[in-house]
């Protein structure tokens, strides 16, 4: 049964990274206002950030590749945090939310990064 979940859990996260990361293609004026003002090229960072999503959503597919995949992911999702933080900071205007939703974001950080470190798991 665990292999069947986590089996299906992969498939969305695929499915989720590999979508969010063509919205970053779609809609980069979206995603570039979360980009912290400290850091430089916001345009060219969610263009990076989106392939990435992309690439690692689909690595996730290959069993062969899975364990990179999963590092990969929590590698990326700790580079894109400050985006959550900031957002968090202006108290969800930088995302045009409210409060709650910004700073209840930061947490789920960390059910990502479990998942995929639980997909590099054989």
């Amino acid at each position: 049964m665990t292999s069947q979940i986590k089996q299906v859990s992969i498939v969305l996260a695929s499915t989720f990274y590999g979508l969010v990361g063509i919205q970053h293609f779609v809609n980069p004026q979206w995603f570039a206002q979360i980009v912290p003002p400290s850091l430089p090229y916001p345009l060219q960072l969610v263009y990076i950030s989106g392939f990435c999503e992309i690439i690692l959503g689909l690595l996730l597919l290959i069993p062969s590749l899975r364990f990179i995949a999963g590092w990969g992911l929590i590698l990326f999702l700790i580079a894109v945090f400050p985006a959550n933080i900031y957002v968090a900071q202006t108290n969800g205007d930088a995302m045009n939310t409210t409060p709650l939703i910004a700073w209840g974001r930061l947490p789920f950080q960390l059910v990502f990064i479990a998942i995929a470190y639980w997909h590099t798991r054989k």
